[in-house]
C-alpha cells in the first residue's frame, strides 16, 4: 500500500509539473510566434502603404517605421511583390529585385496561390504575405520572414529540449526524495498493522477462555439469558478481531499470497448454494447466473470469502421480502462478479465511495438490527486488490444496491 501511495505522490508530482512546463513552453513559444508575425505585419503595412517598397527619401523612412523598430531593418530585409489586375487576375509587374532566392516566374506563382486560397494576410512557406487592393488592382506583398522562423525554430526545440532535460533531472529528485516524505507515513502504517495483528492474537486468548467458560456455565445452570448474550456478544466479537487481522494480513500480503490457477466458476456455485436456504428461511428471494467453466488466477481461499462477504452484506442488507442476485460472466478480457441486493433504506450517492472504508455505515441502527461491523466490504476490497482486481458500488436503481468486481484473466 505505501509503495502505491508513493507511485501516486511520484506520479501526481511529475503531472503537475509537466503541466507548468507545458504551460510556461507554450506561453513563451506563442509571446515569441506573435513578436515575430507582429514585426512582419508591420513591415508589410509599410510596404503596401509605400506600392511595395520602403520609402527612401530624405528622412521618409524614420518617419514611415513602427515606433522602436531600427532604420536599418528595411535595408535588411529582403522581400518583394506582385502587382495583378482585380477583374481579370492577369499580372502587371513582379518586382523582385529586393529579393535574390525568388525569381518572376517564383514570385508569380506565389501570387496566385494566394489568390486561390483567399486569405488576406498569412504565409506562404517562408514569406509572410499581406494583399491589398487599389482600385482595379490587387498589389500582394511577400517578406521573408527565413531567419526569424529558424531562429523561432530553434528556439522552441531548444525550450522543449530542456525542459524534458529538467523534467528527467526534477523526476530523479522527486523519486530519490519520495522515500523520505514517505518514510514518516510508512512507519507509522507499519505500527498501525502490527498493533492490529498484536493485538488481535493477544485478544484471541481472553475471548476463547471466555467462550469456553461460558459454556461450561450453559451446561451446570441450563439456559440463562444472561450467559447467552455473553456468548453472543463473544462470538461477534471474535468474528470483529477475525477481520481485522484478516484485513491487516491481506494489505501486509498484497500479492504476495500463493497464487494458483482454479475453477472460478465451481467456487462462486459452492459457496452460493450455501445462501440458497438461509435466503429462503429469511422470505428473500435469491438468483443465481453463473458462466460456467471459468478460471481465474489466485487464492481461493480468499475468493471464497469474498464471495461470502458479498453475499451476506446482500443477505443482511435487504428486507424480509426483497432478493439478492448473483451474476458471474466472462466480459471481454475481464471476469465480472456482481452481488445485487434491494436496500432496507435509499442509500445516497454521496455515501457509495464511503462503503469501502472501516467500520463505516451509512445508518447507524443498521448496526444494531444486522449485527455488523462495517468491515466486510474492507476485507472484500483488500481480497480485490491483492488479485489485482477493481471493486465498485453503484446503483440498478433507488433502492437496489450492486457490488461488482473485475478480475483480469488469466
Amino acid at each position: 500500500m505505501i509503495k502505491k501511495v508513493q507511485k501516486k505522490f511520484i506520479l501526481l508530482s511529475m503531472s503537475a509539473f509537466l503541466l507548468v512546463l507545458v504551460v510556461i513552453i507554450t506561453g513563451i513559444n506563442l509571446v515569441n510566434w506573435n513578436a515575430v508575425v507582429h514585426e512582419a505585419d508591420e513591415l508589410l503595412s509599410v510596404l503596401s502603404e509605400n506600392k511595395g517598397v520602403f520609402p527612401m527619401g530624405p528622412g521618409e523612412l524614420g518617419h514611415r517605421l513602427p515606433p522602436g523598430m531600427s532604420p536599418e531593418i528595411p535595408y535588411e530585409s529582403r522581400y518583394f511583390s506582385v502587382t495583378l489586375d482585380s477583374k481579370t487576375g492577369s499580372v502587371i509587374q513582379a518586382e523582385t529585385s529586393r529579393i535574390v532566392s525568388v525569381d518572376t516566374t517564383q514570385a508569380i506563382e506565389y501570387a496566385r496561390r494566394v489568390l486561390r486560397e483567399g486569405y488576406p494576410r498569412g504565409f506562404a512557406d517562408r514569406f509572410r504575405f499581406s494583399v491589398k487592393t487599389e482600385n482595379s488592382f490587387i498589389r500582394i506583398t511577400f517578406l521573408d520572414c527565413g531567419r526569424k522562423l529558424d531562429a523561432f525554430q530553434s528556439f522552441l526545440l531548444s525550450s522543449i529540449g530542456i525542459s524534458l532535460i529538467g523534467y528527467l533531472v526534477v523526476f530523479a529528485l522527486i523519486a530519490f526524495f519520495s522515500n523520505r516524505i514517505i518514510r514518516p507515513i510508512s512507519e507509522s502504517y507499519e505500527k498501525q498493522k502490527r498493533f492490529i495483528t498484536d493485538a488481535g492474537h493477544e485478544i484471541k486468548t481472553p475471548l476463547t477462555i471466555i467462550n469456553a467458560d461460558a459454556d461450561v456455565l450453559a451446561m451446570e445452570l441450563g439456559e440463562n439469558e444472561w450467559l447467552e448474550d455473553i456468548q453472543k456478544q463473544a462470538k461477534r466479537l471474535t468474528a470483529l478481531t477475525n477481520d481485522l487481522v484478516m484485513l491487516s494480513r491481506m494489505e501486509e500480503a498484497e500479492n504476495t499470497m500463493p497464487m494458483i490457477e482454479f475453477p472460478f466458476s465451481d467456487v462462486v456455485a459452492e459457496t452460493a448454494s450455501s445462501f440458497q436456504s438461509l435466503a429462503q428461511t429469511q422470505g428473500k428471494g435469491f438468483q443465481c447466473d453463473i458462466q460456467p467453466m471459468l478460471t481465474l488466477r489466485g487464492n481461493e481461499k480468499a475468493i471464497r470469502q469474498l464471495v461470502n462477504i458479498l453475499l451476506d452484506n446482500a443477505l443482511k442488507y435487504s428486507p424480509e421480502g426483497g432478493r439478492v442476485s448473483l451474476k458471474l460472466e466472462k466480459q471481454n478480457r475481464e471476469v465480472f462478479l456482481a452481488v445485487s441486493n434491494t436496500t432496507m433504506e435509499p442509500i445516497g450517492k454521496e455515501n457509495l465511495p464511503r462503503l469501502f472504508d472501516r467500520f463505516y455505515r451509512t445508518d447507524a441502527s443498521r448496526n444494531s438490527q444486522t449485527g455488523g461491523y462495517g468491515i466486510g466490504l474492507s476485507v472484500a476490497k483488500a481480497i480485490a486488490t491483492a488479485h489485482n482486481g477493481k471493486i465498485s458500488a453503484l446503483f440498478e436503481d433507488e433502492r437496489t444496491l450492486l457490488i461488482a468486481v473485475r478480475f483480469p484473466t488469466v
